[in-house]
């Protein structure tokens, strides 16, 4: 009888002070998933679509105030032919196609959007840029000691730390940090996580991650 082989990938388990204390299994159908580009690249399309407020608004040469009389008789001047001074092509005038309040929305299937969130994760653990922290428990919401645990973890560039809920001294001691930001387990995104230099999750916020999308 053949012996069944574990296949579950594994990546370091580390604490604050950056010193690995162990290994953590993690779930094959998320960490290493096949990897799916086209899907990750529709989804971040549609996070950055969804973001723009679509309010941008100008006035076509129909909505421009003014300019009902004709400028000069229609021949004999020796000028082109123009009727009012609103056309686009006057001072004043009004927008060529001009721009209207939309919604900028591109709609993603759910099946999709996992299957985006898998091939992230699946592509940042492959690229060693996925740490699992033991816990992140700040004594104080002061920056100096955040900057202290990115130190020690060799993730000061682009860190996004991953909590499994609202941590104020956490939260509080990043937000000063230019290169660093939180998130939460219920709002992490494939944007978010490409754009990471170094996804940091702690053990629970990994739990829940597994627990959510496994």
């Amino acid at each position: 009888m053949k012996e069944e082989i574990n296949t579950m990938p594994k990546t370091s388990l580390y604490n604050m002070e950056g010193a690995a204390i162990g290994e953590v299994e993690l779930s094959e159908e998320i960490f290493a998933a096949p990897i799916n580009t086209a899907a990750m690249h529709l989804v971040v399309r549609s996070i950055l679509a969804n973001k723009r407020q679509g309010t941008q608004s100008a006035l076509t040469r129909g909505e421009v105030r003014g300019g009902g009389r004709k400028i000069y008789r229609q021949k004999g001047t020796g000028n082109a032919r123009h009727h009012g001074n609103r056309a686009p092509q006057f001072t004043h005038g009004g927008v060529v196609f001009a721009p209207k309040p939309r919604d900028y929305v591109i709609a993603v299937p759910k099946k999709v959007r996992r299957l985006a969130f898998k091939s992230a994760m699946t592509s940042k653990l492959n690229a060693g840029e996925i740490m699992i922290v033991d816990e992140i428990n700040l004594a104080e919401g002061k920056t100096k000691l955040m900057a202290k645990v990115l130190k020690n973890l060799n993730a000061e560039k682009k860190a996004l730390v991953v909590l499994p809920e609202r941590e104020e001294n956490v939260v509080r001691a990043t937000a000063n940090l230019a290169e660093a930001a939180t998130t939460y387990v219920n709002t992490l995104n494939v944007y978010d996580i490409l754009n990471a230099g170094k996804l940091i999750l702690t053990k629970a916020a990994l739990a829940l991650v597994e627990e959510v999308y496994a």
